[in-house]
């Protein structure tokens, strides 16, 4: 049996399992072994256990210590707890309040302020699922109580929990960029603009969709006057602060994206403690979290970096590139194939299980084609973003229906959720047909 045999059957079994539900990280790492031990064994054409043993255990043990011990991937810890940090003082929940002030005169303002919100927890946090729980939890029951269409008040929150995988910082943009070898900063920057306009697209959905059924959100009847609406913005200052550190740091040379997730962290600390929104105990609770959840993003990534080196070894990636070169596909051939795997596993797996379990066979083919691999990252990261949202499995909708319970059936919201995937499709059309907007702050940098 051939490696390249070997390699295909890897795929299918982790397929295999993933619909049985087993945990991503169990079937990557226990494929891949299996698969480095039958490709060591069968290397003489008979089958001979005993010298599979040492290399096997070598391969598995060296990659995932590598990959633990990488300085890239100590971001990962830092901006997460800057999530939490930031949540427990109070500094996210005043980006929403600032937002509701400013627009809730506006048609369907409250939906947009959770937009808004989202996004600006995004540009602290870094995780889409984490975004969606925290913001649906402060903005979905207060556009239930205000009277919002069941399906807006929750479609917007999941659609808008979404931008936190897009707008740096962001865990996937990380991982992306300790699996490919590209620059973390400037995929954090490209991805800004792609962000900011599925920010724009989900607000003018909102607009829209009240505009023509002005029911599914009443009008605001109360007055806020000019002091009130400065006072919410003065209050949003440190979000602000954040997000200037992590972008401008990173912009301008100042910091590394390492350095500016670890500058962030002691200021969202610091300006916590000093408001006294932040405690010793919310503190200690943030960091609990961040271990809880960082540990099982870096199980999943050691056991990702054993899949990859196992695929390397059996050379299916290459077989496929030469396999996909000899067809000749157009380029828009190729992206649309592309853009339906990842919409196609995005209805049934999570964000981090698709990007590990797909990149060792797209980054390959992506470099065949002379392709930008940062462009290519916001790519896939934006189809990773439409899959926290796509039926039957959106991630995000379900974090949502958790929030508010019973009071939602889950398939309100997806048909809520439909007009906002709608915006998405036309940004991701945008970002593949003009790179530029991707690459256009990196490369001025």
């Amino acid at each position: 049996m051939d490696g390249t045999t070997i390699g295909l059957a890897a795929f299918a079994s982790v397929l295999g399992l993933l619909a049985l539900r087993v945990p991503i990280a169990f079937a990557l790492a226990g494929v891949a072994s299996l698969g480095t031990f039958a490709i060591f064994a069968l290397r003489t054409g008979e089958f001979l256990p005993e010298r599979a043993w040492n290399p096997t255990i070598s391969l598995v043990f060296s990659n995932s210590f590598d990959l633990i011990h990488s300085y890239d991937l100590s971001m990962i810890p830092l901006f997460v707890a800057l999530g939490n940090i930031a949540y427990r003082a109070e500094i996210t929940t005043k980006i929403y309040n600032a937002a509701r002030v400013w627009l809730v005169r506006v048609p369907g303002g409250v939906a947009m302020a959770s937009v808004v919100g989202c996004g600006g927890f995004s540009a602290i946090s870094g995780s889409s699922i984490a975004c969606a729980s925290t913001m649906g939890r402060i903005c979905s029951p207060e556009m239930l109580r205000l009277g919002y269409d069941k399906r807006l008040a929750t479609a917007s929150v999941a659609a808008g929990g979404t931008l936190g995988s897009l707008i740096p910082p962001s865990v996937l943009f990380i991982i992306y960029g300790i699996f490919t070898e590209t620059s973390i900063s400037a995929l954090f920057l490209a991805g800004i603009l792609p962000g900011l306009l599925t920010l724009l697209g989900f607000l003018a959905v909102i607009y829209i969709w009240v505009r023509r059924n002005p029911d599914v959100a009443p009008a605001f009847a109360g007055t806020i006057s000019r002091a009130e609406k400065w006072r919410a913005a003065r209050e949003a200052w440190p979000a602000a602060a954040l997000f200037v550190i992590i972008v401008g740091g990173i912009y301008g040379g100042i910091f590394t994206a390492t350095e500016a997730a670890a500058v962030c962290v002691s200021a969202a600390m610091l300006i916590g403690f000093a408001q006294r929104r932040l405690t010793l105990n919310g503190l200690w609770e943030s960091l609990r979290e961040t271990v809880v959840q960082t540990t099982a993003i870096f199980f999943i990534a050691a056991s990702a970096k054993i899949f990859v080196a196992f695929v390397a070894l059996t050379g299916v990636a290459s077989d496929v590139v030469g396999l996909v070169i000899d067809a000749q596909f157009s380029v828009l051939m190729l992206l649309l194939a592309i853009a339906a795997i990842y919409l196609l596993l995005g209805m049934f797996l999570d964000p981090i299980g698709i990007m590990v379990l797909t990149l060792p066979l797209m980054v390959p083919l992506v470099e065949s084609q002379g392709w930008d691999l940062i462009w290519f990252g916001v790519v896939v990261i934006k189809l990773l973003e439409i899959g926290l949202i796509t039926p039957p499995v959106g991630l995000n909708v379900f974090v949502i229906s958790g929030v508010v319970g019973r009071d939602v059936p889950v398939d309100r919201i997806f048909a809520g959720i439909m007009r906002f995937l709608c915006a998405d499709i036309v940004v991701l059309a945008l970002i593949m047909a003009f790179p530029i907007l991707s690459l256009l702050i990196p490369t001025s940098m």
